[in-house]
């Protein structure tokens, strides 16, 4: 019982570092490179309209950086007056009010892309979710993007309700 108490203690001082097994502590952002976190994802100031998703994308690493300007550039060919934001370090894309229907997020090996309200599309996104709304479409290095299927998922998720974020 003595050392439970001498640890809680010792965390209270800030000698001793808890951390959930499996993640990843953040790496310091050395001269003009982004922090990345868990995965790779780039850590980026949340914020509202495109500079902060430009500066996201531009934090991608690798041939992540290109897929993700290919997706906001076919995002916003889609939906013209879609609104764009950076929060929980992930572009968010929607609707006024500030309701998303679509997010992406870097991994290690891939680009998960988040249809919130994916269950609703036609065809369904490949990927289910522990969410029974949301579809997720995953893309690899190498993988072709199918843009006419990608786009008409962009259009018909932005016609539906975005989820409040």
């Amino acid at each position: 019982m003595a050392g439970k108490a001498e640890d809680k203690s010792a965390a209270a001082k800030g000698s001793v570092t808890a951390r959930k097994p499996g993640v990843a502590k953040p790496q310091p952002a050395k001269a003009g490179r982004p922090v990345r976190l868990s995965g790779g994802n780039p850590q980026v100031a949340k914020g509202h309209g495109d500079a902060p998703v430009q500066a996201y994308i531009a934090a991608m690493p690798g041939w992540k950086r290109e897929v993700g300007r290919r997706l906001d550039a076919l995002i916003v060919k889609t939906v013209a007056d879609v609104q764009k934001a950076v929060k929980w370090n992930s572009p968010f894309y929607g609707m006024e009010d500030q309701h998303s229907f679509l997010s992406f997020h870097v991994f290690d090996k891939y680009i998960k892309v988040a249809f919130f309200r994916g269950a609703a599309l036609d065809p369904v996104p490949p990927v289910a979710s522990r969410q029974k709304d949301v579809r997720y479409f995953h893309i690899h290095e190498g993988d072709a993007l199918d843009e006419s299927r990608f786009t008409a998922w962009v259009k018909q998720a932005s016609k539906l309700p975005g989820e409040k974020m």
